[in-house]
């Protein structure tokens, strides 16, 4: 075995080598075409040349990254160098970008010889077969034919070969140097961009035959509005990426927070059983009842969320009283202080404070002799009043340790008898009729706490920034 893994490194080792071997050919083959075909005409008009230049090297550094790929106008002006200037001109440029490119994207040797080698080349082919169609674009004797329908078409398809010769370069570096499969490079690089490049051709045919009829100035116009229409379009993506960061930001925030809260109430639950069965049936009662109301499903997600987490300030209980059959005075008062503790334990998260006052103030009645605010009727937030009426009812049906349950019929009875002063007389009608209609649904018994705590991505949508919020 360790003699095969042996031959394999030593095959893989011969195949690079004789990739990057092969690229120093390519590369010294266009270079070597590039000085025995030089010419100083190639260059002009001078300022076309220096107007294409720009054009390249502004393109290259206003890069729009789009669909994980990186997306600019600099094919579009290689392309009219290598068809208004000629092979020469398109190899020295392509060679310029990728050495002015190397500082801030630094690459392996290999990589960056492969990278040349296959800049120059494409560039050098592209000029040579415009030359072979066309000739020299600025000779007197080839204008009618420049200025035709069909050098847009020779433009429009030398953009498309080369665009697709430059991919199955780099596609072929990638299968040697990284072992990626050209299929699915095919799929995953080339299929995804190959819309927006298509519609780039057209854009740099029009731009070579406007120079041509037009001349110089009217090139110079077009290749400024293209540059601002880049520029937006990067300020664009940036935006739209900053924007992403902060919503992943916010959604990761939001995970952390959720994390903290689900081990708060399951550490409750592992400390009080009673506790965490009564907190899974008043969510459970709670959205039913704000459903039955007319609630928004936004709204119904609060108040199940609130009913959830409403006894969460008695985490702080010390265990005696937790587990007490007998309270004393001082020990309702510690008990009382648990809406508090509750809510500051809530309202310390962002997006959370809408529950937080829900569990502040789900002791509050309507008559105002509630507690700890002694706020009366509508001052108490619907959603503290929907977990009210779901808690005392719980409460009274439940088998708890230091009272026996009622039944349903007595319980509804005792929640006429507190209507209108401890708890909403509207919620109370409501619930009543939601419990003699659906009265098996209503079995404290069933209420399952671990179905009720999986609240996460109800959660995460109460933790997201309304829209318009400042970050």
């Amino acid at each position: 075995m360790r003699s095969s893994y042996g031959r394999a490194a030593v095959n893989t080792t011969l195949k690079v080598r004789l990739y990057l071997a092969s690229q120093c050919l390519v590369l010294g083959g266009a270079v070597l075409f590039a000085v025995l075909n030089a010419r100083a005409d190639e260059w002009h008009p001078p300022q076309l040349a220096v107007l294409l230049m720009a054009m390249t090297l502004a393109s290259d550094r206003l890069t729009v990254r789009m669909g994980g790929q990186n997306l600019s106008a600099s094919f579009v002006a290689l392309v009219l160098v290598m068809t208004l200037l000629g092979p020469v001109p398109a190899a020295a440029f392509g060679a310029v970008v990728l050495i002015l490119d190397s500082p801030t994207n630094p690459r392996p040797a290999g990589v960056w010889l492969s990278n040349m080698a296959t800049y120059v080349g494409f560039l050098v082919l592209g000029g040579v077969l415009t030359q072979a169609l066309v000739g020299d674009v600025h000779l007197a004797r080839n204008q009618a034919a420049v200025r035709s329908v069909s050098f847009a078409a020779i433009v429009f398809g030398i953009f498309v070969v080369t665009n697709l010769l430059n991919f199955m370069l780099i596609a072929i570096q990638q299968r040697v140097l990284r072992d990626r499969s050209i299929l699915g490079q095919v799929r995953s690089l080339l299929l995804p961009v190959l819309p927006g490049q298509l519609a780039a051709a057209p854009l740099a045919a029009i731009l070579a035959v406007a120079y041509t009829n037009l001349g110089y100035p009217m090139l110079v116009g077009v290749v400024a509005v293209i540059l601002i229409f880049q520029y937006l379009g990067v300020a664009l993506a940036r935006s739209e990426d900053r924007a992403q960061q902060v919503t992943a930001h916010a959604r990761r925030l939001a995970t952390l927070q959720l994390g903290v809260l689900t081990t708060l109430v399951e550490t409750l639950a592992l400390r009080d059983r009673t506790t965490a069965r009564h907190a899974a049936a008043v969510a459970h009662y709670a959205r039913m009842l704000a459903r039955e109301v007319g609630c928004d499903e936004a709204e119904q997600d609060l108040v199940h969320t609130a009913g959830l987490l409403h006894d969460i300030g008695k985490f702080a209980l010390p265990d005696r009283i937790l587990g007490a059959e007998i309270l004393s005075d001082d020990d309702w008062a510690v008990i009382r202080r648990h809406p508090q503790e509750g809510a500051t334990l809530v309202g310390r998260l962002d997006g959370y404070g809408p529950i937080a006052d829900a569990i502040l103030y789900h002791h509050e009645h309507i008559d105002g002799h509630g507690y700890p605010a002694g706020l009366i009727g509508n001052e108490i937030p619907l959603a503290s009043r929907i977990v009210a009426v779901c808690s005392t009812f719980d409460t009274l049906t439940a088998r708890e340790t230091y009272r026996s349950p009622m039944t349903h019929q007595d319980a509804i009875s005792e929640l006429r008898r507190v209507a209108g002063r401890q708890l909403d007389a509207d919620l109370v009608n409501s619930f009543i009729s939601m419990v003699e209609r659906e009265s098996d649904a209503f079995d404290p018994n069933r209420a399952d706490f671990e179905a009720e705590l999986s609240f996460e991505q109800r959660a995460r949508t109460l933790a997201q920034p309304a829209p318009g919020d400042t970050p």
